[in-house]
């Protein structure tokens, strides 16, 4: 809310009147999250050191990786959002509640790994009941505050008349959203910058989308849904593409740190959220087009065994598969980022063909 204090001042000097403006905020959003994190993700390294998964250290590597650097990543973004959003904001509400309680979640599951000295965490069942929770939570609100007076209705890419009202059925479906992107990320956290790498590049798309979709002029040209108060949330997204450029700073090949559970679990759950709040759910399918490969592989891996009892991959998610044809790591993790950036420019431009 620092935001606030400093229009407020507009009286005493016209400058601070900048601070009304949304793009401006958040690119202070970015900024701050980003300083956070250069500024205090060493020392958090440091303290994690003593927290390391009993992975096997990869060639090169003279001692293990912490974890739990979804710490930096959660943490920057919430000082930043609380500086320079308006956390009154019912959008931002739901995006703190889930951030927290998705990362509350993932906490809970890395540090079961750690105390255990095993992989297995707390139990699947566990995590998706707890996943559908916050799924459920976010559905009521978006569906039955009628101050909010969300639009319920699922709209087609490239479509401009096909619109599939869905009514309360929204909840279930904002639900599946949650549980599906979490996961996604989850899954597509195994290499080195790769999660953080392609939710950067989807924060940035929908930071852009946001701010299209909450201002009525260029919703209305381009025919796509207004949404009333979705300018905090480019704001948010300002704040979160900071904090991913300053995690990626420390957990670039070589990693200094894992994210974790704590990191990936939210980061997903963010990804979906904001897609049903710019009302561009199915735009999920193109930006996170590389989480959901990831995802389907590992989908198409288990069904293949299970009904033949043969694999398809070498080894899933799909990452892996390249990794044991002998592609080099950082090389396969720049390549899904250039996909990635691929997939999201053309999810902007989606918004314009219809």
């Amino acid at each position: 809310m620092l935001y606030k204090l400093l229009y407020s001042l507009t009286d005493f000097w016209f400058g601070f009147n900048i601070f009304k403006y949304v793009t401006v905020r958040a690119s202070l959003a970015t900024f701050t999250s980003l300083l956070l994190s250069l500024l205090y993700g060493k020392k958090l390294i440091n303290k994690l050191k003593n927290y390391c998964h009993p992975n096997i250290l990869k060639e090169g590597e003279k001692e293990k990786v912490p974890t739990m650097g979804g710490f930096l990543i959660l943490g920057s973004l919430l000082i930043s959002t609380f500086f320079w959003v308006d956390i009154k904001n019912t959008y931002i509400i739901l995006l703190i509640f889930l951030t927290i309680s998705l990362g509350l979640i993932g906490f809970i599951d890395d540090y079961t790994k750690l105390r255990y000295k095993s992989y297995k965490g707390i139990r699947p069942l566990i995590k998706i009941v707890g996943q559908m929770g916050v799924g459920f939570i976010i559905g009521l609100v978006l569906v039955y505050n009628n101050n909010l007076n969300f639009n319920t209705s699922l709209y087609l890419p490239f479509f401009k008349k096909i619109i599939l009202p869905l009514g309360e059925y929204f909840i279930l479906f904002t639900v599946f959203i949650i549980i599906a992107t979490s996961n996604a990320v989850n899954l597509t956290d195994g290499m080195d910058g790769l999660a953080i790498g392609l939710t950067l590049t989807i924060a940035l798309a929908y930071a852009i989308i946001s701010y299209v979709v909450s201002n009525v002029k260029f919703a209305t040209y381009l025919n796509v849904p207004f949404v009333k108060g979705a300018e905090e949330v480019t704001v948010f997204t300002g704040a979160l593409v900071g904090s991913c450029l300053g995690f990626l700073w420390f957990n670039c090949y070589p990693a200094e740190i894992f994210m974790g559970d704590i990191g990936s679990l939210p980061l997903g759950g963010i990804v979906g959220l904001l897609a049903i709040i710019v009302k561009q759910e199915l735009s999920l399918i193109f930006v996170g087009g590389i989480f959901l490969i990831e995802a389907l592989s590992v989908i198409i891996q288990v069904i293949s065994f299970k009904s033949r009892g043969k694999r398809i991959f070498l080894m899933t998610p799909i990452h892996h598969h390249f990794q044991l044809k002998g592609i080099p790591e950082s090389k396969i993790v720049i390549r899904f980022w250039i996909v990635g950036i691929i997939l999201a420019l053309f999810t902007i431009i989606t918004l314009k063909i219809r």
